[in-house]
């Protein structure tokens, strides 16, 4: 541990040795020094989003085992959402000061290539400084396949329509045996990493996350960081790590495992002391709750999230944490940091030094979970 926090790098056997036996108050002091001496004069700063997840389908052909979400084709409650629907919440958001749209949705078998770039255009034609920080490497495989193309190509079509980033989506764990057991469907670890690649050398940037929780070992757990920084070593193109929860409720694993948040906590310390390669660590208030969400920024997270206008897809397991934006100012703030607002760029757009710094109340700036097939009436 003190070589980690000396700034030396340590290897996967180190870590899972740090993950399994370290005192969990001292695991947190060490990646609380780590990430004061990587952030050094902007340590006392802790930022958040203000963004919107768009879900355009929850039409989907991998029938993941965690999700509650997805419907398969042809089923009554499936739909996907026309590009009106789908300008309109973008408008919404960019009224409400989100910087980002995350465009997600299942692995519909009739969205080719042409119907995502037609949707980025048109968002980048009607909001040109919204950023689309969008899909992920499961979305990339998924329209390669739909459309008879390589990864490259459909990162490319996709970037030159208006996709900024992507999201580390499809990620779930990315060691393959228990990736097979709670996604079969899904391409494998080594192709997910692959597609990240890709989109890192051709200038297109992502995040990375790892869903913790649904019955891998401690040693996998740590296999899927060293995944992560062997790729990052070559390209530098992760732009933060996320790791969150999965959530138990309407799936087909039923909770059966489960993280606990002191599991969490300790993957969040070490994930800053093992991922030296990658600046930015966010916690996961959504499936965890604002309490450990706060205790993570003592733990290497420098990032608590955002203040998501909609989201559909985790909250439909069952992850029903809510906040608004006060209470994420007032969460970084009580845990002795300086709240700024940032954008996906992690550059900071608006900095609280003072309580006179926070913008008035509003209450539509708050977390929204909503059954879209259901509320809006545009759906098909």
């Amino acid at each position: 541990m003190q070589r980690a926090v000396a700034g030396e790098r340590i290897d996967a056997t180190e870590a899972l040795a740090l993950y399994t036996r370290a005192p969990l108050h001292a695991l947190g002091r060490a990646a609380d020094a780590v990430r004061r001496r990587r952030f050094g004069e902007n340590a006392a700063i802790a930022t958040y989003l203000i963004d919107r997840n768009i879900n355009y389908t929850n039409v989907c052909v991998t029938a993941c085992r965690f999700c509650a979400f997805y419907r398969p084709p042809k089923h009554e409650e499936g739909w996907t959402h026309s590009i009106e629907e789908i300008l309109r919440r973008c408008g919404e958001a960019v009224d409400l000061g989100a910087t980002q749209i995350m465009l997600q949705g299942g692995h519909h078998p009739d969205l080719g290539i042409e119907w995502y770039e037609a949707v980025f255009r048109a968002i980048k034609q009607a909001y040109p400084n919204l950023v689309l920080h969008s899909l992920g490497g499961s979305e990339v495989v998924h329209i390669a396949r739909t459309s008879g193309l390589t990864f490259a190509e459909v990162i490319r079509r996709l970037r030159d329509a208006g996709l900024d980033s992507f999201a580390g989506a499809g990620a779930e764990i990315l060691v393959d045996r228990q990736r097979r057991l709670i996604a079969p469907l899904k391409e494998s670890g080594a192709t997910w990493l692959e597609v990240m690649e890709t989109a890192h050398r051709l200038g297109v940037q992502s995040t990375a996350t790892f869903m913790m929780g649904t019955g891998e070992t401690n040693a996998e757990r740590i296999e899927h960081l060293r995944l992560i920084r062997q790729v990052q070593d070559r390209t530098g193109g992760f732009r933060a790590f996320i790791p969150w929860t999965y959530q138990p409720e309407n799936n087909h694993l039923r909770g059966r495992t489960l993280a606990t948040p002191v599991e969490y906590l300790r993957l969040l310390a070490v994930a800053r002391l093992f991922l030296d390669n990658i600046a930015h660590l966010q916690v996961s208030q959504l499936t965890l709750g604002k309490e450990v969400g706060q205790l993570g920024l003592h733990f290497g997270a420098d990032d608590l999230g955002s203040v998501m206008l909609e989201e559909n897809v985790v909250s439909s397991a069952g992850a029903r944490h809510q906040w608004n934006l006060a209470e994420m100012i007032h969460l970084i703030r009580t845990a002795g940091r300086i709240p700024a607002q940032r954008d996906t760029l992690y550059r900071y757009v608006r900095i609280h030094w003072t309580p006179d710094d926070d913008p008035p109340f509003d209450p539509r700036l708050r977390s929204h979970f909503s059954s879209i097939a259901v509320e809006s009436p545009s759906v098909a």
